[in-house]
């Protein structure tokens, strides 16, 4: 019998705030925050170590549950990392569309946003009225990662202001990839 997969928070740009579905998981089911040292002007290399140390502290297999530039933090990581494989499922929400017109510059580390396919099972999530991707996009990028793509409809950056309150639907996703582990 394995041990209960951690869940790792992979926040975007600016952190997720208290309201966020992200910080609501944080404190209903002891998810652990991954901490980056500048959430306002991200290095990629900082972020990568961050998520490297994480998952090799970690006592246990992982479970990564990103939101906007941490789903490409998770796909930069994966594409360098060994500890990858300790990876269970990703559960990867709105991931921006780093090469459109008008994103804030301070994302631009992270460009380009790999390609290669993910080396764990992930579904991405997206909304048809983001302000930082379209439908279209995101739906070539789950192609590209292997991920299932799952379409919430109009729900803006799948954030605070979407609404989701303590999001059930997507946290069943994170449950089954815990209980296929123990």
């Amino acid at each position: 019998m394995s041990a209960t997969p951690t869940v790792l928070i992979l926040p975007g740009w600016q952190n997720s705030g208290h309201a966020h579905w992200q910080s609501r998981w944080e404190r209903l089911h002891g998810d652990r925050r991954v901490e980056q040292r500048e959430w306002f002007t991200p290095k990629r290399a900082d972020w990568i170590a961050a998520l490297e140390a994480e998952v090799s502290a970690a006592p246990s297999d992982v479970v990564l549950v990103a939101h906007s530039l941490g789903c490409v933090l998770t796909a930069h990581w994966a594409a360098a990392s060994a500890r990858a494989v300790r990876v269970r499922g990703a559960l990867l929400v709105a991931p921006p569309q780093l090469e459109r017109t008008g994103m804030p510059p301070e994302l631009a580390d992270f460009r380009p946003i790999p390609q290669q396919r993910l080396p764990f099972p992930a579904v991405l999530v997206f909304s048809t009225n983001d302000p930082f991707s379209d439908a279209g996009w995101s739906q070539r990028q789950a192609e590209a990662w292997g991920a299932e793509p799952v379409d919430l409809g109009a729900r803006g950056h799948v954030n605070a202001e979407s609404g989701l309150g303590d999001w059930p639907e997507a946290r069943a996703i994170v449950t089954k990839w815990m209980k296929d582990l123990i």
